[in-house]
């Protein structure tokens, strides 16, 4: 059995995917690893820039957009490793990081998740461990009311009252380096293709949790993240997916009073978001970035923001 696999669901981002799996050969160590990419029927030339730069890759090209969730769990239901590694396409690992994770969960049964410090493209901190949230911070949170959020409800979900460079217990971290041990899969199954994107980490996190596993930001390993390269393409799919998730993980893990006022007053939050964005747009206040996020906004709203 491998020691690791490394999976990468990608679409769409071959000079990102090109340069993760460079910093994986580049920082392997030891290990005995294998990774397997997830093409999502991108129409670049991904397949072709495995294929011929990295033939060590299993890679597994798809015949449509499986989403996050579901490429993912392709992923897992084909990996042997005893530790399995979620690793988005757009990150790149630094220095001794997989074998400083692998080492870390080995030496930590009771530990079943871990997470590194994310470092953004210009080398400072992204904030990548979290506690679980609550309705009130559901509501706040990636919003545009965030800025009037009370400012220790934010520390505490952002876990900001803990160095960087830190060891310690979280509620969650977040799925574009996340390193679970296989017998999480085993008892948990894999990621909720429920959510197609957003939120499926926390769920996993939440899981694994109630089965009784810790999990544990790990300071002193590292990897870049540049940053929602894929969902960047598809904006107003974007705030779509995003909020449905919200409101799926309330549902489900704090019940359908949750759900509905949640959906609500998200439905009323971008309700007054476009009667805003086209008060501007009458104006002639930046027509342009006005009629996109009018555009944006109508288009969540008429989703509805219902679950699949």
């Amino acid at each position: 059995m491998k020691d690791l696999s490394i999976i990468i669901v990608s679409w769409n981002v071959a000079d990102l995917l090109v340069a993760c799996l460079g910093s994986i050969a580049a920082n392997r160590g030891d290990l005995a690893l294998e990774v397997i990419v997830i093409d999502s029927a991108s129409d670049d030339n991904t397949v072709e820039q495995v294929r011929g730069r990295f033939p060590w890759v299993r890679l597994l090209p798809q015949t449509e957009n499986v989403g996050f969730t579901r490429g993912n769990n392709i992923g897992l239901s084909a990996a042997t490793g005893r530790h399995l590694l979620l690793l988005n396409p757009d990150t790149e690992v630094v220095g001794d990081v997989l074998e400083r994770l692998v080492s870390f969960l080995d030496a930590h049964p009771t530990v079943g998740i871990v997470g590194p410090h994310t470092l953004n493209t210009d080398g400072s901190t992204q904030s990548s461990r979290r506690r679980f949230p609550t309705i009130k911070t559901a509501m706040l949170e990636s919003t545009w009311l965030q800025p009037l959020a009370p400012q220790t409800l934010l520390d505490r979900y952002y876990v900001r009252d803990a160095a960087d460079e830190a060891t310690l217990d979280v509620d969650w971290v977040q799925g574009h380096a996340l390193m679970a041990r296989r017998a999480v899969y085993e008892q948990v199954g894999g990621l909720d293709t429920g959510y197609v994107m957003f939120f499926e980490e926390m769920d996993w996190c939440q899981r694994a949790k109630q089965a009784g596993w810790r999990v544990v930001y790990v300071g002193t390993a590292q990897v870049i993240h540049h940053g929602g390269q894929s969902t960047a393409q598809a904006s107003a799919r974007k705030h779509i997916y995003f909020n449905q998730s919200k409101i799926r993980y309330f549902g489900k893990h704090h019940g359908a009073w949750a759900a509905h006022t949640l959906r609500g007053f998200l439905l009323l939050m971008f309700a007054a978001q476009l009667v805003i964005e086209a008060g501007k747009w009458a104006l002639r206040h930046r027509p342009d970035l006005r009629r996109e996020r009018v555009s944006i906004y109508w288009q969540v709203l008429k989703s509805g923001l219902r679950l699949a």
